[in-house]
């Protein structure tokens, strides 16, 4: 080597995409999966998301998560400053809305490539944009800040048609159109009530609203990728004409389809709006409008715009994900020739129903993509589920793209496709539980809107507070309380909720009654208290039983998490006649069975004696005596008699079955977290001569010590039973319990008949869980004390919640 060539500079090492760490601010929702999925297989040296907790359907895509509030900037900045001292990072970027301005001071912080948050804090107040631009001499529809109605009377210097948004908003999100100062006002006064993070969350920035003049024209979307300030790759897409007043999305068509002198004056204006913002690096999402004075700025997004990836890579052949990633790394890369054709012409629909409600059915055609020339579709919705439409939300079912060889070619292509997506919406009306949005006006607040909104927060932060942060809950205990001198269920009833609340509160939870046998006052207390879990344990309203269900129905209308099952499930457990049909259906084993609601109406030709006759509406065992199984039709008749005329309900009959009673206690919800907890075993075979092998009312309260020393063996684990029987009954009970739909925890009771077969007696939706009762005993057996075993039942539900957003 000579002289020379020792004195020369070591040549610089350009990195790569496989050199550099990644950081990603918020997973967002599912509806950001293919984005994650996208960074995954770049083949970055590192993948870390910034995200208050880990998303089972994310948890694949990094290789490491930094858990911190990301709401909560400075602990979120100080976890990163933390990791990247250890592990440094090359690079930050965010796709989600909520996390720009902290993406921003994460760069800042880092001193990384990026927008400084000096300007992101400008861009992102669309208030503050608007008065950038006409400091800058750029194009800026009139606009004014208003925070009351007294206020909104200055915005008569506006010129009619004006459209009020939030300043900080995301996704049209409470923007709404108004004709005249009357409107603005009516329509002021409806988002001033409504407007929340809780169904934006955009919003946690701020809920200031202006006004502004309406822009007519044509509205485009300009995704630009900018390196050291040159911009080296762009494409326009042509937004459909939104339905007003509320800007709902109707979809898109890349690439656009204005006449090329209007395209180069929107990029032209998009680089001198970036150039004054001193932006010099970032994947932009810029939005604009060409009117007939020329174009206008509506909003600069500093993250790629949903659905960009995939409409660019199609139409263009470029990988947005994979510039940006370079963009925020530092990686150099050249400016990006785009062909003189495109690859493809995409339209695309954004499936949005006409009103709020449940969808019904959902049906896509089989080789749908195929057929249809559709290159992506995604369905964020399942049947079962509520979709918000403006006024009350804004969510959409979906969207899907179709190409063509030109742009007609592919909106008709897209017309043919949209037709053959069959869905049917059942709107909210008055007896729904989930909400009423019926309105006399277009503009008109739903009846329980407000509480809605406010709900969706609450589920929102029954996510962010899972495992060690679950205790930052605020629980109601939905209980029913009576005086010492009731009787001994009432004493009961009162003692669940006084235990719970007990042991929550000495494990440090934040917790209070909300009494339902003072029902104005549950009501007020569900509208008024912060309350963001109910621990369901009320069995009754105006003292009866057979009404337990409402109250899970009064949690859903206000749409306040719960533990413990639907009102639908509530209520057709109650209804043992309803269970029967439903298990017969189903040939799920069950005594043989009819029901009467007149002594006049008995049918038990098709059965044998003895035979069991209850009440078909009562729990706890009441109207269940040592008289309630008869031997012969002059019994039966008395005890129908009884049941329907005294008790006045109708009468379940069934053949009595003589063998051991089994208790299985199941906790989870559906397929996915079920846990059968260790059986219970009832045998009666010590009850006296003349006392039928069952479960009557003076066993369970009256004098249920004197049983269980003298009549009763209960075994919890069963000892000496057949391995077999014990898997079948376990099988037997999850199906009836997946069947009727229990979630969190219930109990499945199983009696054998004389050939030691089982069939199902009930299922038990929120049985009782107090200390000594089956559930709690059985979870003792797997290590839970009582109180691991009430905190497990918050778990569950708010992991159900959890997995249901």
């Amino acid at each position: 080597m000579s002289k020379h060539e020792k004195d020369k500079p070591a040549p610089v090492k350009v990195r790569s995409i496989a050199d550099s760490s990644l950081l990603v601010v918020n997973t967002g929702s599912t509806n950001k999966k293919d984005l994650l999925q996208r960074i995954k297989k770049l083949g970055l040296k590192k993948f870390v998301i910034l995200n208050f907790t880990i998303p089972s359907w994310a948890n694949e895509y990094p290789d490491e998560w930094i858990i911190a509030d990301t709401n909560d900037h400075e602990s979120a900045i100080q976890a990163v400053i933390a990791y990247h001292k250890k592990n440094p990072l090359d690079g930050v970027l965010t796709f989600w809305e909520d996390d720009v301005l902290l993406t921003s001071k994460i760069t800042d912080a880092l001193h990384l490539v990026g927008i400084p948050y000096n300007v992101a804090s400008r861009v992102r107040n669309k208030h503050k944009f608007r008065e950038f631009c006409m400091e800058h001499g750029l194009p800026s529809p009139h606009h004014v800040l208003t925070s009351s109605i007294k206020h909104l009377n200055t915005c008569t210097q506006l010129q009619f048609p004006v459209v009020i948004k939030p300043t900080f908003g995301a996704n049209s999100s409470f923007v709404v159109k108004a004709e005249t100062l009357d409107e603005l006002k009516t329509i002021y006064k409806f988002v001033r009530e409504n407007i929340s993070p809780s169904i934006e969350s955009s919003l946690h920035d701020g809920v200031d609203l202006m006004v502004e003049e309406y822009i007519d024209g044509d509205e485009v979307d300009i995704d630009i990728l900018l390196q050291n300030g040159e911009i080296k790759f762009w494409s326009i897409t042509d937004d459909y004409q939104t339905q007003e007043p509320f800007f709902l999305d109707n979809g898109q068509a890349v690439p656009s389809d204005l006449p090329e002198k209007a395209q180069h004056e929107l990029l032209n204006l998009a680089e001198i709006v970036l150039e004054k913002l001193e932006i010099m690096n970032g994947c932009i999402h810029f939005e604009a409008k060409y009117t007939k004075s020329g174009p206008v700025p509506l909003e600069v997004n500093l993250r790629i715009g949903g659905g960009v990836y995939s409409f660019i890579k199609n139409v263009w052949h470029v990988d947005m994900i994979k510039h940006a990633v370079c963009i925020a790394c530092g990686i150099y890369f050249p400016k990006i020739e785009k062909s003189s054709m495109p690859y493809k012409y995409l339209a695309i629909d954004v499936l949005t129903p006409e009103k709020s409600g449940i969808i019904a059915s959902l049906h896509i055609p089989k080789e749908f993509k195929k057929k249809y020339l559709v290159e992506d579709l995604y369905i964020y919705k399942e049947v079962g589920d509520g979709i918000f439409v403006p006024p009350v939300g804004y969510e959409y079912l979906g969207w899907l793209s179709v190409s063509g060889s030109n742009s007609i070619d592919a909106r008709e292509n897209l017309e043919r496709a949209t037709k053959k997506i069959h869905y049917e919406i059942i709107p909210f009306s008055e007896d729904s539980s989930l909400g009423k949005t019926q309105r006399k006006t277009l503009n008109s607040p739903a009846v329980i809107n407000k509480n809605l909104l406010q709900s969706v927060g609450k589920q929102k932060k029954i996510i962010q507070l899972l495992n060690t942060h679950q205790k930052n809950l605020n629980i109601g205990i939905a209980c029913n309380v009576y005086s010492q001198e009731d009787n001994l269920v009432e004493q009961e009833l009162t003692s669940v909720g006084t235990t719970i609340q007990n042991v929550l509160s000495s494990r440090g939870y934040n917790t209070f009654f909300i009494d339902f046998n003072n029902l104005p006052r549950a009501i007020q207390d569900l509208q008024n208290k912060k309350v963001d879990l109910v621990f369901n344990v009320c069995e009754r309203i105006n003292d009866q039983s057979n009404l337990e269900p409402h109250a899970a129905a009064l949690f859903d209308v206000f749409q306040i998490p719960y533990t413990g099952s639907n009102p639908f499930t509530l209520s057709s457990c109650i209804d043992k006649i309803r269970v029967k049909k439903i298990l017969s259906y189903h040939q799920i084993p069950t005594p043989k069975w009819d029901y009467s609601y007149t002594i006049d109406d008995i049918e038990v030709e098709h059965m044998e004696y003895p035979m069991i006759v209850k009440p078909a509406k009562s729990d706890n065992s009441i109207g269940i005596s040592n008289n309630s199984v008869v031997i012969n039709k002059k019994q039966l008749i008395e005890q129908v008699e009884y049941v329907v005329k005294t008790l006045k309900q109708p009468a379940l009959i069934e053949e009595y079955l003589d063998g051991d009673e089994y208790d299985i206690p199941i906790i989870g919800s559906k397929y996915e977290n079920l846990q059968v907890l260790p059986l219970m075993r009832s045998i009666f075979s010590n009850y006296p001569d003349g006392m039928w092998h069952i479960f009557h009312f003076d066993a369970k309260f009256v004098n249920p010590t004197k049983y269980r020393k003298e009549y009763l063996t209960i075994q919890n684990p069963p000892k000496n039973v057949n391995k077999k029987l014990i898997s079948l009954i376990t099988e037997i009970a999850l199906d009836s319990y997946n069947l009727l739909g229990c979630h969190d925890y219930g109990r499945v009771e199983v009696k054998l008949d004389s050939h030691g077969n089982p069939h199902v007696l009930e299922i038990n939706p929120n049985p009782s869980i107090n200390i000594g009762d089956a559930l709690p005993k059985s979870a003792g057996l797997i290590g839970l004390e009582y109180g691991d075993f009430i905190e497990k039942i918050i778990s569950l539900a708010i992991e159900r919640y959890r997995k249901k957003l």
